[in-house]
């Protein structure tokens, strides 16, 4: 008997597949090229919480040029070996223009010279006081800004002995001169760097 043709058992049927029309392509993006022949300018990216794209880079500081100054000085003790000398100069950051920074005379190195040389002559300059070498006590260097100008100092320091001379102090450079008693030059100097070096060098003497 021939059987009907809805019969027969559910592993003999065959399932029936769409098959995709075969004129379909995939789908893809278009581009829509302009009128006048050039290339579609591309498209602005969007906006995300993550994207950097419109920030703001940091400006960069200007570029500040190093310079190398070399300087001599010290400290100057007195014929009876108990003062040293310093030099004052008015505190610009003081409002009454009355308080003093007390340091050690020094200044530059000029060409030719040696530190011994400048020392003794950078002394009598800024203080109208003679003086000899007695002993080299160190040298520091430090950093500062002037100018626009990065400045690194390195200056020599030695200890001398008054030879002759009046306390005269420079005319423009220097407000005042004085004597002290070496048990208060550590107090009195205004830079830690100086207070740092003389109280280093231990017992003053010449």
């Amino acid at each position: 008997m021939t059987p009907a043709p809805s019969a027969g058992s559910e592993g003999t049927k065959k399932k029936r597949r769409r098959r995709r029309p075969g004129n379909r392509a995939p789908q893809a993006l278009t581009v829509t090229t302009p009128t006048d022949g050039n290339p579609p300018a591309p498209k602005a990216p969007t906006k995300s919480s993550n994207n950097t794209t419109n920030k703001k880079s940091p400006e960069r500081r200007p570029y500040a040029k190093r310079v190398d100054e070399v300087s001599a000085g010290g400290l100057v003790i007195d014929f009876s070996g108990t003062r040293g000398l310093l030099i004052g100069r008015i505190d610009h950051k003081d409002a009454s223009r009355e308080r003093l920074l007390w340091s050690l005379p020094k200044g530059h190195i000029e060409a030719g010279e040696t530190p011994e040389q400048a020392a003794i002559r950078e002394v009598q300059e800024e203080t109208g006081i003679t003086s000899e070498i007695t002993k080299s006590i160190g040298v520091i260097d430090f950093w500062f800004m002037a100018g626009g100008k990065r400045i690194h100092k390195t200056v020599h320091h030695f200890i001398f002995k008054e030879v002759s001379g009046e306390l005269t102090p420079q005319i423009t450079e220097v407000d005042e001169v004085s004597w002290f008693p070496l048990s208060e030059i550590v107090e009195r100097l205004a830079y830690p760097d100086e207070k740092k070096l003389i109280a280093k060098s231990g017992e003053i003497s010449i």
